[in-house]
C-alpha cells in the first residue's frame, strides 16, 4: 500500500498531449516520517503511524499524526521518510479528508427538499413538512431533518494521478476539504516502490 499526507493547495487545470483540459487539485506532500509500527501481536491490528512535520526535519513541529492500516507493517522502519516517489502518473488513488463545515442547515440545503408554495397565504415555504404520522406515533430513525451539515470524513475513490513535480502531486477531480487542509492520499498497491524505501 502506498500512502502520504499532503496539504490541499487548490484547484487548477492542465492540458494533456491531445490538448484536452483536465481539472486537477494541487496537493503539496508534507515531510512524513514513520513514528510507530503497530502489529497484531502487540496491538491487535497491523498499521503504520505516520507523523507529518511542518518542515523537512523529522524533529520539527508536528502538523498531523495519522495511522494507515496495512497488511505488512514490517516493510517499514521507525524514522523512515515517506516520499512521493512511490506514486506515479496514471495510477488510481483514494483521497480522504474532512469536508467543509456548513454549520446548521435546513432541509432544502441539506437534503435537496423542494420548497412549498409562496402564494395564497401559504406559511409552509421552507418548512420540512410532516415528520411523522399517527403510527408509530414517534419520529422514526433516519428521518431527514434540519441539522449540522458538513465537517465529515469523506473518501473519494478512483482519482487519477495526472502529474508529480517535486513535492506537488496533481490529482484529477475534486477532493474533500477547504484549501490548506491536510488530506490522506493512498493507493491499494501491494508493495511500496524502491524509491520510497531509500
Amino acid at each position: 500500500m502506498k500512502f502520504i499526507l499532503g496539504r490541499k493547495l487548490g484547484m487548477t487545470r492542465v492540458f494533456d498531449a491531445d490538448g484536452k483540459s483536465i481539472a486537477v487539485v494541487k496537493v503539496q506532500a508534507l515531510p512524513c516520517f514513520v513514528s510507530e509500527i503497530r502489529t497484531i501481536e502487540k496491538n491487535g491490528y497491523n498499521a503504520v503511524q505516520v507523523k507529518a512535520s511542518k518542515d523537512s526535519k523529522e524533529n520539527s513541529k508536528i502538523a498531523k499524526i495519522v495511522e494507515f492500516r496495512i497488511e505488512t507493517p514490517g516493510d517499514y522502519k521507525v524514522g523512515e521518510k515517506i516520499t512521493l516517489g512511490q506514486f506515479e502518473a496514471g495510477e488510481k488513488v483514494e483521497v480522504e479528508g474532512t469536508s467543509k463545515g456548513k454549520g446548521f442547515a435546513g432541509t432544502i440545503k441539506r437534503h435537496g427538499f423542494h420548497r412549498g408554495p409562496e402564494s395564497h397565504g401559504s406559511n409552509n415555504v421552507r418548512e420540512p413538512g410532516s415528520i411523522g404520522g399517527g403510527f408509530p406515533e414517534r419520529v422514526v430513525k433516519g428521518r431527514r431533518m434540519p441539522g449540522h451539515m458538513g465537517d465529515l470524513k469523506v473518501t473519494v475513490k478512483n482519482l487519477k494521478v495526472i502529474d508529480i513535480d517535486k513535492d506537488i502531486i496533481l490529482v484529477s477531480g475534486a477532493i474533500p476539504g477547504p484549501n490548506k487542509s491536510i488530506v490522506r492520499i493512498f493507493s491499494k498497491s501491494a508493495k511500496k516502490s524502491a524509491e520510497a524505501s531509500e
